[in-house]
């Protein structure tokens, strides 16, 4: 019953340390079970079941907090928790294999540095969901991570597991010794290693400058419900709906992810009524829109070199879909992003090639996977905006929860972050809550003003030290006006981006190398 509760006890930790509603010092414990979970594995040479209790553990933490994945998806919730869980099992067992060959202060080292390695590995592959990386469960005390300019998140996750690893090695040595100096150290280290990144983190908060110059910008939040209002709509009435919402006054309207959502042919959009609309309103009011576009490309039937992203008609017919984002302005210019981090499922099929000849299209569209795939974007796209000092970046939902790849957008020049979304998906749940938070992230590891549009979700104007300024809260309809700051200056991580991870896995390989060179040791 005591490994029962140990697991508990770290899956629990975990959750109420995690935003929105948790508190993220909890963290900072959550490791602590697992690890005398794993010691007391080790002692008693037991080997049935230690798999099973420590993906309880993450199971719990992934359930209680991403279980609103389930509003929009049964299958891909399913997926998600029990895919997500089975990964960090599988990086805690690698740990506790090597903490039988190698040194206790050396297996800690292999478990910080593992854990890092997986979360930038669940940055870049196919079943990519990096919501749950560690560095991200700050997101609602934005004073705590003002060092995030130099760090990233990486920093944030390097900085909850040395802090689990120093106080489990001190609570150990108590329970061993009972000595009070131990005792007194672990205090000391708690202060050391917990208060004072928060006292340099509000050290550079109430030093910090907000720079740049000012534009003003036009949030729009429509509130159409995904499920039972937005996509029965034309394009055209979607279109004066969201301008009817706008500031005209404003330098930038920026409108959600797929603001328009019925699909319009890529080549014809700018002969389309919805963008005749647009222009003649920022013709009018000498103004420009940022919006959220559905595009489409058919393939003529006699078309060679067919992509294997395309879609395939019962006809027989092919086409490409793009989730996009597009800039109007008062001349011809038009300027067109297509989103890149795709959602596993809904928008592109991993590992289409493997899976498609194992169970066949029929399976793959029954579980919820996307026969197709939308067309991505390799390289990020800064939208200029004429006659102002705007560079701004189209990111578009899901896009907001990379760090390093939102740093692309600021080296092409980017002094404005745009966030794009449609968080209603999630009904609500805390799912748009945490989307929002992340963005406040992308806010200080850049030093970047964000703007967020939500169809349904939470609009806001976040500034430069991750703080939200104006929010306008789900389910209600209505714009905000944001006088932003245009920050022109690239801080460290913007330049050097997840060095911090990149150093992690070279290590876990230097120690993984090291471990199979050597013979058990005893803890």
């Amino acid at each position: 019953m005591k490994n029962l509760y140990l697991t508990f006890l770290s899956g629990l930790l975990f959750t109420i340390g995690w935003p929105t509603y948790g508190f993220p010092l909890f963290l900072f414990f959550a490791f602590i079970p697992l690890l005398f979970l794993s010691e007391n594995f080790v002692k008693n040479k037991q080997k049935k079941y230690f798999f099973l209790y420590i993906y309880l553990s993450f199971f719990i933490w992934n359930l209680l907090k991403t279980w609103w994945i389930f509003n929009s998806t049964a299958v891909g919730a399913v997926f998600a928790i029990v895919v997500n869980s089975l990964l960090m099992s599988s990086v805690f067992w690698s740990f506790h294999f090597v903490r039988k060959r190698l040194p206790q202060r050396m297996a800690m080292a292999y478990f910080i540095f593992a854990w890092m390695s997986f979360e930038k590995f669940h940055l870049y592959w196919d079943f990519s969901w990096p919501w749950l990386n560690l560095g991200n469960g700050f997101s609602e005390y934005p004073g705590w991570i003002q060092w995030y300019e130099y760090t990233g998140t990486f920093g944030g996750t390097f900085w909850i597991l040395l802090v689990n690893v120093i106080l489990y090695i001190n609570i150990k040595a108590f329970l061993e010794t009972k000595s009070k100096k131990i005792l007194i150290k672990s205090a000391v280290n708690f202060l050391i290693y917990i208060v004072f990144p928060i006292i340099f983190s509000f050290f550079i908060k109430n030093h910090y400058q907000i720079k740049g110059k000012t534009a003003k910008i036009s949030i729009i939040q429509p509130n159409l419900d995904p499920w039972n209002e937005k996509f029965k709509y034309s394009n055209t009435k979607l279109t004066g709906y969201f301008l009817s919402l706008a500031n005209p006054k404003a330098d930038l309207i920026v409108a959600p992810e797929t603001a328009l959502s019925r699909y319009i042919e890529i080549e014809n959009f700018t002969r389309s009524r919805p963008y005749r609309l647009m222009k003649k309103y920022t013709q009018m009011y000498h103004t420009h829109i940022l919006t959220g576009v559905d595009f489409i490309h058919r393939y003529p039937e006699d078309a060679e070199n067919i992509p294997e992203t395309a879609n395939k008609t019962r006809s027989g017919r092919f086409y490409d879909m793009y989730n996009s984002a597009v800039l109007v302005s008062p001349g011809d210019s038009i300027q067109i992003y297509h989103k890149s981090k795709l959602v596993v499922g809904a928008e592109f099929t991993p590992f289409r090639k493997i899976l498609e000849p194992l169970i066949g299209n029929w399976v793959l569209k029954t579980i919820g996977f996307s026969l197709g795939s939308n067309v991505s974007q390799k390289e990020r796209s800064v939208f200029k905006v004429s006659g102002t000092d705007i560079k701004v970046a189209p990111i578009i939902c899901y896009e907001s929860v990379y760090g390093e790849y939102v740093t692309e957008y600021v080296k092409k020049g980017a002094n404005l972050l745009a966030v794009i979304t449609n968080d209603g998906w999630w009904g609500d749940t805390e799912g748009h809550r945490q989307h929002l938070s992340m963005a406040r992230l992308r806010a200080i590891e850049n030093r970047r003003d964000v703007v967020q549009s939500a169809n349904t979700g939470i609009s806001a104007y976040i500034d430069q030290t991750g703080t939200i300024q104006k929010s306008l809260a789900y389910n209600k309809r209505g714009s905000i006006d944001a006088i932003v700051r245009l920050n022109e200056t690239q801080t460290f991580f913007t330049v050097h981006g997840d060095y911090l991870a990149r150093v992690a896995i070279f290590m876990t390989v230097l120690l993984l190398l090291y471990t199979f060179s050597r013979k058990k040791v005893r803890l």
